[in-house]
């Protein structure tokens, strides 16, 4: 291996940092060695080994949230030089290609902060129970084979189904503020990620079941008519989900099912 592959350069992490709920945010900066194909978590690691800031105090270790560490758990969303995105498969040398060069890291701002880079995203889980967002099976039997499904129906859930709740659609979202208090999440919009969850189990056959129910919460306060159509969820979501398809999609089947409604008075 040549010495220009393993050379190591210096990057600035400028990290935000929050001791706790309800503190006051701080600016701290490190000066992180990275080799070629780092990413943002290594960076993290490497502060959390030796807390030490750029002007040589010592600090607390940098505190954010991870588990997977390849793009499936969607643990680890963090503002990343003013874009929201995934810190594991943001690599050093697309957003700081240079010797020297500045990566700004802040916490989501649409979640209560817990500490540092992490946040509760609870009300995003919340979002997914207001639209019931599972097939309803409440047995463990033998049912025989599923449904059959023609492979275009197929690829369409297939892509839906990649969602990991990581939150850059919700970050990203105009229309989705943050709020703290818990009893009101129920009429806050509820967000893109939960209306394509709803599309998802809409289109199942066995899932389809709760359909009326799904319909029927994204009808309401917070539900799919309060999206601005800004468009932003679907340009950072990190799967590529068709997030604008799926809230056009909702938003057909809200009307034929309000209009269903209307006709039967049920």
């Amino acid at each position: 291996m040549t010495a220009t592959a393993t050379a190591k350069r210096t990057v600035r992490l400028r990290v935000r940092r929050c001791d706790g709920p309800g503190r006051p945010s701080r600016w701290e900066s490190f000066m992180v060695p990275v080799e070629p194909g780092a990413n943002v978590i290594s960076c993290l690691q490497t502060i959390a080994a030796d807390p030490v800031t750029e002007e040589g105090r010592r600090t607390t270790p940098v505190v954010w949230d991870a588990n997977c560490l390849e793009e499936v758990c969607g643990a680890c969303t963090m503002v990343i030089n003013g874009r929201v995105r995934q810190s594991c498969s943001c690599l050093v040398d697309q957003v700081a290609p240079r010797n020297g060069d500045t990566i700004t890291l802040e916490p989501m701002s649409k979640f209560p902060v817990v500490r540092d880079l992490w946040v509760d995203r609870s009300r995003l889980f919340h979002a997914l129970t207001r639209v019931r967002a599972w097939a309803p099976i409440d047995d463990t039997f033998d049912r025989g084979p599923g449904p059959r499904e023609t492979p275009d129906k197929q690829a369409v859930r297939y892509t839906l189904s990649t969602c990991m709740s990581c939150g850059c659609c919700l970050e990203a979202c105009p229309q989705f503020l943050l709020v703290e208090d818990e009893t009101k999440w129920d009429t806050a919009f509820v967000g893109a990620h939960a209306i394509s969850q709803a599309r998802l189990f809409n289109a199942h056959d066995t899932g389809r079941t709760l359909k009326g129910e799904r319909l029927e919460s994204l009808t309401g306060p917070g539900g799919v008519s309060d999206c601005g159509n800004a468009q932003n969820c679907v340009k950072v979501c990190p799967k590529e989900i068709p997030l604008t398809e799926s809230i056009a999609d909702i938003g057909r089947q809200t009307t034929l099912h309000a209009l269903a409604r209307w006709f039967t008075g049920r």
